[in-house]
């Protein structure tokens, strides 16, 4: 036996059954395609699989599936607006922001989402948006720059 789900993700109405354990992060994958977050520990200690839950940064390792049921859910894969990359992805880009990718998904969603409550922060205050989220292979100079560029580029 399962939950039945009716969400939206991304824009789009979602339908599906899943078991009453299942956690975000593996309907998000496994149930709708969307392999964009990532599982970095499994705990909520990483960031890597953070998505906005009705307005509200999450990991999605830490949420049930069916929490979704008649919410919003926004990911990564909903970031770009077809084949125009967000200004968050484009300056991650041209920052060099990134590397092996595994924490990338996490830090934009989490950035998107500090850029929504706050779109002129201080660099502090991006440090302390960002702080859920761990990357291990660029250092986070270049991610909180590449923020502090989409955050001036958004506001213009």
């Amino acid at each position: 036996m399962g939950v039945h789900v009716h969400a939206t993700v991304n824009g789009d109405n979602v339908e599906f059954t899943c078991p009453e354990d299942e956690v975000l992060l593996d309907v998000l994958r496994n149930r709708l395609g969307l392999t964009g977050a990532k599982e970095g520990c499994g705990t909520g200690d990483c960031g890597a699989c953070s998505v906005i839950l009705d307005g509200r940064l999450v990991c999605s390792c830490l949420v049930l599936g069916a929490e979704m049921n008649g919410k919003k859910v926004e990911t990564i894969e909903g970031m770009a607006d077809g084949g125009t990359l967000h200004p968050l992805q484009q300056n991650f880009i041209d920052h060099a922001a990134l590397q092996c990718g595994i924490c990338t998904p996490g830090f934009l969603i989490a950035a998107q989402a500090l850029l929504r409550k706050n779109p002129d922060p201080s660099e502090e205050e991006i440090r302390f948006g960002l702080a859920g989220n761990l990357c291990r292979c660029t250092g986070y100079d270049k991610i909180v720059r590449a923020v502090q560029a989409a955050a001036k580029e958004m506001r213009s």
